[in-house]
């Protein structure tokens, strides 16, 4: 219907051109138009030739991989204007004379119009890179949905994440100190849990934002990763399901349904996702000094479910009113055991740990949007609550202790966080643009704790574990102006500012059976100014330059501040530190892309100083120090440095072959304080036999992966993934190399493809687990492993009324005709 409409407008125009035949047409225009995020070809786009009155004179419309060449041009001055539905406008001046017939306009990037932005649209086969001036924009292609069923499966195929799959943490740059956000937006549901329990086919595009603008919250010292999710906002009604089954030692299901509906000026939306599983995790530490040794096996059987329900209501072109609430509950049941074995001694002792968790969070989210005269110029409002309810109860029974005797820990936890954030863009003219803007974070958390367990008092002696109340306010208010100016076709830059007042007002209270308490309050107050820079050069269409700059922060998160022991094991248990400052963090960076006839490769180089570093420290336990206990805990050491570089490329060899690469290396200098028992006899040990000393660790650590998507036939291909992760120094403890392999294929069917099957088959060597080596305390080496070597099934169909329109025009009908230029 597009083509005819395009024709019968071709045919009108060439009426109303054929009553003037003044000027001789010898003049022809030619070139190529791509889709400017996917870079692939667009087929059947409309080139239309208008005079300087914007009257039509000729046109045609692109061939099936994007060419067109119109001839019959009159001499003079024209307009080439390239149009296509869901694009925005393209328009080019030419002259034709006797000296300049012939035009070739190269490579045209359409841009997706503003308002088909946010549609749902035909996954593409394969996933692209892009550098831009402040990020690196993953568009996920369907070879990295099957990669694995949910957002965490496939974060390890991102350039720079690393997920560890064992806790959930994610990483960006070898740093854990990343913030991670969906559509744009925080949640208080844990990372690790959120991750499992999005789709993968249910992400649009995945953002690396590792120096952000002043438009962004300054948290996290590598960044924020941005999780951008498809949102349907086409006419009538539309759906998507997704199942998927993964199993090595234990089934775990995983499903997801979408639904849009659409009419008039309102969009209506919701989606219902679970994630139910058990998992398998197992390993072991040796303790040289002693000769023992700990092995784990821990058992969990998760479930969560996670509800979504929107709607926009489009009051006219330029005011919207959006709503939307997640609903997420999850149910967590875990059981362990830890053996502890001394062979030297004969002695033998097991703890049986148990745990039961139950967790809920709400959000709601309301965003008013106004579009000024100048469509580029917006305000939006947005406000957004959400809370966190989590019960834990934790069983922990002794099998051959003298101590500690069997007990049970009750961990209650309620948390809340209000945001209220403006946003105002104004573009100056056409080339210089201004962005300010205003926000207040009001962040509550209150904990609870009882156990019916025993510790050591000062003294030494056994005591009742006293119950505890954690009470932690956080409130941000912060201001941001940035200033964006394009000063030449090849220059461009944003300078911006971000002011921000933080007050952190935190309270302990130790409860003991004697009725005595211990109250330890913690305040701290500051203010702090992150400013940053922005240099764009384009030396010519194939070659660009950035450079940033940055200041960021890293604010202790719960878990890091919470003075409530987290886990224990016979010999190691885990608590926040009430006293932690945060970090803050000078960040520069330089990105080249260049632009291949197949592809495109990105280099980059980064440096970052860190102020107070926040790290892991463990400590000996001073309760019992000839146990050779340890505690875990969270401390500021001194200032800190990193610098490396990245190297990634999309590039497709042949027709058939496509691949992802990334290779990213980097220096990283740590420095901390580490305890050791300066005794020979740790049966006669005493605090005066802990010592401190300070230790420096430079640190050289490479990472490289490769995604491989074969297209076997129009509707199979086939993927691979290798990755491996280097080794890694750290004050306390070296992380071994970890190396794996993941393979898949998927095949779509039915009309217009709207299935999709999708096999994959991860660490398919089973090499895949957490080793390491340490000194202090005490010399240990170990090992974690978890379920990697596993077969995962997955099936998508996508149904409903609504066109798809993206690249839907190259899987027509090969046998219809496609226009050539002029009317041929």
């Amino acid at each position: 219907m597009k083509k005819i409409l395009t024709i019968v407008m071709l045919l009108v125009a060439f009426s109303i051109n054929a009553q003037d035949n003044s000027k001789p047409k010898i003049g022809s225009v030619s070139g190529k138009v791509l889709d400017a995020n996917l870079q692939q070809s667009l087929p059947y786009v409309n080139i239309v030739i208008k005079d300087t009155n914007n009257t039509i004179i000729t046109g045609g419309i692109t061939n099936d991989d994007g060419t067109f060449t119109v001839n019959q041009i009159p001499v003079g001055k024209s307009i080439v204007s390239i149009e296509f539905l869901g694009y925005q406008t393209e328009s080019k001046n030419i002259e034709i004379s006797n000296s300049n017939k012939n035009i070739n306009l190269g490579t045209i990037n359409l841009k997706e119009s503003a308002e088909s932005l946010d549609e749902v649209t035909i996954v593409a086969e394969t996933s692209t890179i892009q550098q831009k001036i402040d990020r690196k924009v993953i568009t996920v292609g369907k070879d990295l949905q099957t990669a694995g069923a949910t957002a965490s499966d496939i974060m390890n195929n991102i350039p720079s994440v690393n997920v560890d799959q064992q806790s959930g943490n994610i990483s960006l740059r070898g740093n854990e100190n990343v913030r991670v956000m969906v559509d744009g937006k925080l949640s208080n549901v844990p990372i690790a849990q959120l991750l499992k329990q999005i789709p993968s086919t249910a992400i649009k595009s995945i953002e690396l934002i590792t120096n952000p603008s002043a438009k962004y919250n300054p948290e996290g010292m590598s960044g924020i990763i941005n999780i951008k999710l498809h949102k349907n906002t086409q006419l009538g009604f539309n759906g998507n399901l997704n199942l998927g089954l993964t199993k090595e030692v234990y089934a775990k299901f995983n499903s997801s349904l979408d639904l849009n509906y659409r009419n008039g000026k309102f969009n209506f939306y919701g989606s219902y996702g679970n994630n139910i599983g058990k998992y398998d995790n197992f390993g072991y530490i040796n303790q040289l000094n002693d000769n023992s040794r700990q092995d784990f096996n821990f058992y969990n059987n998760n479930k969560s479910h996670l509800f979504k329900v929107g709607v926009d209501y489009y009051l006219n072109d330029n005011n919207t009113l959006s709503f939307f609430t997640n609903q997420n509950i999850y149910d967590g049941n875990g059981t362990g055991t830890t053996n502890l074995s001394f062979p030297d001694q004969n002695l033998y002792q097991t703890q049986i740990f148990g745990n039961v968790s139950e967790n809920n969070s709400n959000q709601y989210n309301f965003v008013y949007k106004h579009i000024f005269k100048n469509e580029d110029e917006t305000l939006d409002i947005e406000v957004d609550y959400n809370d966190f309810n989590q019960d834990e109860i934790a069983n922990f029974n002794y099998i051959n202790f003298s101590f500690p005797e069997n007990y049970q820990d009750h961990v209650d936890t309620q948390r809340n966080q209000t945001t209220i954030n403006v946003d105002y863009v104004k573009p100056i003219n056409e080339k210089t643009k201004l962005e300010v803007g205003a926000e207040a974070r009001l962040f509550t958390t209150d904990l609870g704790y009882s156990s019916t367990g025993q510790t050591f008092s000062s003294t030494g002696t056994i005591i009742p574990t006293p119950s505890t109340a954690f009470d932690y306010k956080r409130d941000i208010f912060s201001a941001y102006v940035t200033f964006g100016k394009t000063i030449s076709e090849k220059w461009s830059y944003q300078v911006g500012a971000r002011a921000e007042q933080v007050n952190v007002d935190a309270e302990a209270l130790n409860l003991f059976a004697d009725g005595t308490n211990q109250n330890l309050p913690f305040t701290n107050d500051y203010f702090q100014v992150y400013p940053s820079a922005f240099v764009s050069y384009t030396a010519s269409e194939k070659n660009s330059y950035q450079v940033s700059l940055s200041r960021r922060v890293d604010r202790p998160g719960l878990q890091q501040v919470n003075p409530i022991r987290e886990w224990s094991t016979p010999r190691v248990s885990s608590y926040g530190n009430t006293q932690l400052l945060p970090q803050f963090t000078n960040s520069a960076e330089v990105n080249y892309t260049r632009q291949l006839n197949k592809g495109n490769i990105t280099a980059g180089v980064f440096y970052r100083l860190i102020e107070d570093n926040i790290s892991r420290y463990v400590f000996v336990d001073r309760t019992d120090v000839t146990s050779g206990n340890s505690i875990l805990s969270y401390d500021n050491f001194d200032n800190t440095s990193a610098y490396g570089i990245e190297l990634s490329s999309n590039y497709r060899p042949t027709k058939w072959w496509n691949f992802n690469a990334s290779f990213d290396l980097y220096s990283q200098s740590q420095t901390g304080i580490t305890e050791f028992i300066d005794s020979n006899d740790l049966s006669t040990a005493t605090v005066d036999d802990i010592k401190t000393q300070t230790t420096e660790v430079q640190n050289l650590v490479w990472n490289f992966r490769m995604f491989n998507n074969f297209k076997a036939t129009k509707n199979l291909s086939v993927s691979l993934f290798a990755m491996y992760r280097g080794e890694e120094k750290g004050v306390q403890m070296t992380r071994k190399p970890m190396y794996f392999v993941n393979t898949g294929l998927r095949y779509s069917f039915l009309e217009q493809n709207r299935a999709t099957i999708s096999f994959n088959y991860s660490d398919i060597f089973n090499t895949m687990r957490f080793e390491f080596e340490g000194d202090t305390p005490y010399p240990s080496e170990g090992q974690f492993n978890w379920e990697s070597n596993t077969w995962n099934v997955a099936l998508s169909y996508r149904f409903g009324g609504g066109k798809y329109r993206a690249l839907q025009r190259k899987q027509r009908d090969d046998n219809e005709s496609s226009g050539g230029g002029g009317f041929m």
